[in-house]
């Protein structure tokens, strides 16, 4: 459940005599995705730079994503208020008869897939038979599973092994050469390459056009939380719209947010770069959600045997919010942006 705190010394309070400042109430949203806070989602970093999330009355509380536990349960249990689940975590949940609601599709392309170091001779997935494929977590056999399926090939014809998360370690599996391949995702290609890893992306065309990381709450909780959706939504819709607008910026505010991911420049750009088309919206609005792309990964995963039947993607996608997510003014947006720029030195 949510939780309150009180903020005080709010700028802009009316001064009048005998009075204190005005308090303002925050709301704190348990929220949990794959990474800790990183550029690969820079819409929150940007947001919570520009004051949008606190604008909206909310304070993110991000719990720890190093866990092997699925992230649905977290809000089944009550530990989170909002989950980033891609789409076959989503139906999983669905499919295990958790009442789950995507209401906004923060990616509308995955960061996963799967790469090879640059001088081996394997150019497509078809030629994984045979080989190993290191997986960063188990929830990257999804991924696997799906690109295998795309060229027609199966789990069954590869052989897998976690090799778990870190640059250091990932870079081993592929300099030992225990494995020929890993499944994993954006971040996990900039860790090896700031390793010295040169690297291949052989994941198939089509696979990474699928809804990724999406909003999804308990469906019961919808009444409940829907001011404080609204807010949230529009407040990442708005930092997306303002990182979209300066990249010089977005790379001054993450380097402040998440200085770790600038060891070296070259690499906090280039994980810019490639952060970029993740979060830059598909469709006309921010967050919208496509009914045909949910279809397509559903199909996918009844394909492969991880569903068991269709659902009805109505069922679950409620797209009630993205209107409110896109209720901003694009004017005001970039005006904050200068301002900050300003006071940051720009």
């Amino acid at each position: 459940m949510f939780k309150t705190a009180l903020m005080a010394g709010v700028a802009g309070a009316m001064l009048t005599t005998g009075s204190a400042a005005l308090a303002q109430e925050l709301t704190t949203v348990n929220f949990i995705m794959p990474t800790p806070r990183s550029i690969l989602f820079y819409p929150m970093i940007v947001g919570e730079a520009l004051g949008y999330f606190e604008d909206e009355g909310i304070e993110i509380n991000l719990l720890p994503s190093a866990t092997t536990v699925p992230f649905v349960a977290f809000l089944t249990n009550g530990s989170a208020d909002i989950a980033k689940l891609d789409g076959p975590q989503t139906y999983q949940a669905l499919n295990a008869g958790i009442p789950v609601s995507v209401i906004y599709e923060a990616q509308q392309r995955a960061p996963e897939g799967i790469v090879v170091p640059g001088d081996s001779p394997i150019t497509s997935v078809e030629e994984l038979a045979g080989k190993t494929v290191g997986l960063v977590s188990d929830r990257d056999r999804a991924t696997l599973e799906v690109a295998l399926n795309a060229v027609g090939a199966s789990i069954d014809d590869v052989s897998t092994v976690v090799v778990g998360e870190g640059g250091p370690t990932l870079a081993n599996a592929f300099t030992r050469q225990t494995v020929d391949a890993i499944a994993g995702a954006l971040p996990d290609w900039i860790a090896l390459q700031a390793n010295g890893i040169e690297i291949r992306d052989i994941t198939p065309e089509g696979v990474a056009e699928t809804p990724a990381n999406s909003f999804v709450i308990l469906s019961e909780r919808k009444e409940e939380m829907q001011g404080i959706l609204e807010g949230f939504t529009r407040a990442w819709s708005k930092g997306a719209y303002a990182a979209s607008l300066d990249r010089d910026a977005l790379g001054a505010m993450t380097r402040q947010a998440v200085p770790e991911e600038w060891q070296q420049d070259e690499f906090g750009w280039n994980f810019i770069d490639g952060a970029t088309p993740l979060n830059t919206p598909v469709t006309e609005r921010y967050g919208a959600l496509r009914s045909e792309a949910w279809e397509k990964v559903q199909a996918q995963m009844i394909e492969v045997g991880e569903l068991s039947a269709p659902v009805d993607v109505s069922t679950f996608l409620d797209d009630s919010f993205i209107g409110p997510a896109n209720d901003f003014s694009k004017e005001e947006v970039a005006a904050d942006l200068e301002e900050w720029k300003q006071a940051n030195g720009m």
